[in-house]
């Protein structure tokens, strides 16, 4: 094993940066070339077929079939023109990963001759194999059948792989009793929900508002590690992460590698990158270091919700696939090394309309804040409420080491607003009810012309915070690298929804019993601020000081994921998600046991893999080492050399290795037997927490007494390739 680390770190020393064939053209020019976006369809479409299309996507109501015949015949000739040979539908199953099945082109006609044949029927609905996914005992493994379903709302992009083309179609994925066993469904599902809610709110403030969309950007943190690095861990191979490994003297400590120039190599990983995803319509717009040593970070520009969901699965895929040519391995846990920053999946998310206002940005008229602080209100009433629902949306195995952690936030949900925004809401709250005269300035005697014209440069950050307003938009700063956003927004847009619906009806209620409209709008906006005032904390979201006061407020503090996802069957969520058709109580429930299942299965492999290298690579290097400080003292002893501090310091050592072999034999072998009880119990929550709870407990254990005898051994005998090697070799 020690022969594999030095081999590959002589390769990485080998390292040039790949050769990237630079497009000369401008972005502009070349964006979304691999896309069958709305300007390659009015291209190819007859303009009847076309305009019934985009009245289809942008009113949510069904394609018809001739309609899909049309884009069928017209994203065949368009694919078959880009050199595809294959289509599948893409889907996202309750794995977290993306999903294809290829099927090609080429068909025989009755004269037995090669035809490419893509029917209206093959774009708008398949049936993959629903037997192996996740389903959560939703269907029977003996009942394989599933359906995949276009979404038009997503466009169609050809993915390249090594020169071949494939032409990949976005959609859901039902089982065939109809229940969702994919993260698109819900997630569409609540984007109209909060459309509709929203429009209706609206209607207090402009009655051409027909339409509200949410809007989302997501920034994506990760690692790079040498591809020969990588594959000497056999850790970061099976689980995504490092079990063992000893803090380098430097890390992250000077600050010195965020926004830092960036090395030859990842510069030209992500040129390569960029153009790739450019391509397929990502909008990329920002490249930078992050805060730990081979940390890296990309962020778009904002996008439908639905569309930049959609991406970010898509740019996962491409960011691996790439790193590959440059002879690196994208790590996209949320903590793949202990000791440095993790990474984060940062979720910025507004609504807003379709006459062009965001809901989430103050105005400079009155009544636009008015409207602005209906909506910023209801969010934060939202989060109030369903703060533990929120906590269960991101809640997994690898976010569990982030959480909580020096550069994330604590898995206590909280809402950062900034001292601007917390002092006019203070104001507003502490108002007594107000009587308007005529001829009185309503908004002034309000309070509402107070808000800053320029609050989005006035709004400061908080990165202690999971939810911050960040000017114009909400921050979900808690989504682990690795996530499905559709998970988090899904609840997001729930829950908002759910709020602005009982702001208008508590608005209408004032409303009917006489009060003006403003008035009845500012009192519904003053009770949710002083309902939700305990979700609110400007403070730093890392101190002990918060968790006391969190407690004091009631807020919850879950840090781990078999308890957090309590929340998701709760009473209150199962009236949230069934009440409004987000998710059925069968549905519901299959995901609960879906994600316990999976938390139990990362744990289960990292502890067989932490068994494996302890027993298998890590003792038997140490009582290699051993030996030789053991033949070491016996030959000083022959030549009568053996008294002095030498002597007594090698006895030393020679008693601290076999302590730590002893306490790893002793930890894998009962960890074993933990995990052997474990495997036994049938309840899959209980089995979770027994995970949880009794069996990690040995990780850290185990772990330390390994790092311990990483820093003991002779650096030519070490196995594992090391923290310095892996975060400092590029």
């Amino acid at each position: 094993m020690a022969v594999l680390r030095f081999k590959a770190l002589e390769l990485v020393d080998h390292r040039k940066p790949v050769d990237v064939p630079l497009t000369t053209q401008k972005i502009s020019e070349y964006f979304g070339k691999n896309v069958f976006g709305m300007e390659a369809m009015r291209t190819t479409m007859s303009g009847e077929y076309f305009k019934k299309l985009v009245a289809s996507i942008k009113h949510g109501t069904k394609v018809d079939r001739a309609v899909a015949d049309a884009v069928a015949a017209a994203m065949k000739t368009w694919a078959l023109s880009k050199g595809a040979t294959h289509y599948t539908h893409w889907f996202q199953p309750l794995t977290g990963a993306t999903a294809e099945k290829h099927d090609s082109f080429f068909d025989l006609n009755n004269d037995g001759q090669a035809i490419e044949n893509f029917k209206g029927s093959a774009l708008v609905q398949q049936e993959p194999d629903a037997s192996s996914f996740p389903n959560g005992g939703i269907r029977n493994t003996f009942e394989a059948r599933g359906y995949t379903a276009w979404d038009p709302t997503s466009p169609a992009f050809i993915m390249e792989t090594y020169g071949a083309k494939t032409l990949c179609i976005p959609t859901v994925f039902v089982a065939y009793t109809g229940e969702a066993l994919d993260y698109k469904t819900p997630l569409l599902k609540s984007l109209t929900f909060l459309d509709q809610a929203a429009v209706e709110v609206c209607q207090y403030f402009d009655k051409d508002v027909t339409r509200v969309t949410a809007t989302l950007g997501i920034e994506q943190e990760y690692f790079l590690v040498d591809k020969a690095l990588y594959e000497a861990r056999p850790d970061l191979v099976m689980t995504g992460r490092t079990l063992f490994g000893h803090a380098p003297a430097k890390g992250q400590q000077l600050e010195d590698h965020y926004f830092g120039s960036i090395p030859p190599r990842v510069h030209a990983f992500m040129v390569d990158f960029e153009q790739e995803a450019l391509k397929l319509g990502i909008p990329l717009r920002t490249r930078h270091n992050e805060v730990a040593p081979n940390q890296f970070e990309c962020a778009p520009t904002f996008e439908d919700a639905n569309l930049a969901v959609d991406h970010n699965q898509l740019l996962m895929d491409v960011m691996s696939k790439v790193a590959e040519r440059h002879n690196f391995k994208a790590l996209l846990h949320e903590k793949p090394f202990k000791g440095v920053n993790g990474s984060g999946k940062h979720n910025n998310w507004a609504i807003s309309t379709d006459t062009g206002v965001n809901l989430l940005s103050p105005g400079k008229r009155p009544k636009e804040n008015l409207q602005f602080l209906a909506f910023f209100a209801s969010t934060i009433m939202a989060v109030y409420k369903h703060a533990d629902l929120m906590r269960s949306s991101i809640a997994s195995a690898n976010n569990d080491h982030r959480l909580g952690a020096n550069e994330a936030p604590p898995a206590i949900m909280s809402v950062f607003i900034g001292s601007q925004l917390d002092a006019v809401l203070n104001e507003l709250e502490n108002n007594s009810q107000i009587s308007i005269d005529k001829g009185d300035n309503l908004y002034l005697k309000l309070g509402i012309d107070k808000i800053p014209e320029i609050l989005l440069d006035n709004t400061d950050r908080n990165r202690t915070s999971p939810f911050a307003f960040t000017g114009n938009k909400f921050e979900f700063r808690a989504v682990g690298s690795s996530a499905n956003s559709s998970s988090a927004m899904t609840v997001l847009n729930s829950i908002v929804a759910d709020q602005l619906i009982d702001f208008k009806k508590k608005v209408d209620a004032l409303i009917d019993k006489g009060k003006k409209k403003e008035v009845a709008i500012v009192e519904i906006i003053r009770e949710y601020i002083k309902a939700s005032k305990a979700i609110r904390f400007e403070g730093n979201g890392y101190s002990q000081d918060w968790e006391d006061e969190a407690a004091s407020r009631g807020l919850s503090n879950v840090r781990t994921t078999p308890q957090a996802l309590d929340f998701l069957v709760s009473p209150t969520s199962e009236d949230l998600f069934i009440r409004n058709g987000i998710f059925s109580k069968v549905e519901l429930h299959a995901r609960h046991e879906i994600l316990l299942e999976e938390y139990t299965k990362k744990i289960q492999i990292e502890a067989r893999v932490l068994g494996d290298l302890a027993n298998n690579h890590v003792i038997p290097t140490a009582v290699a080492y051993q030996n030789k400080l053991i033949n070491n003292i016996k030959g000083l002893r022959e030549l009568g050399l053996d008294q002095g501090e030498y002597t007594e310091s090698t006895i030393e050592s020679i008693k601290f290795i076999s302590k730590h072999i002893n306490i790893i034999k002793k930890n894998v072998e009962e960890m074993i037997e933990a995990r052997k009880v474990a495997n036994k119990i049938e309840d899959a929550r209980e089995r979770a927490i027994n995970y949880c709870d009794v069996v990690r407990a040995y990780f850290d254990v185990i772990r330390y007494s390994v790092d311990k005898l990483e820093l003991m051994v002779d650096d030519e005998d070490w196995p594992l390739v090391k923290y310095r090697e892996m975060l400092f070799k590029h």
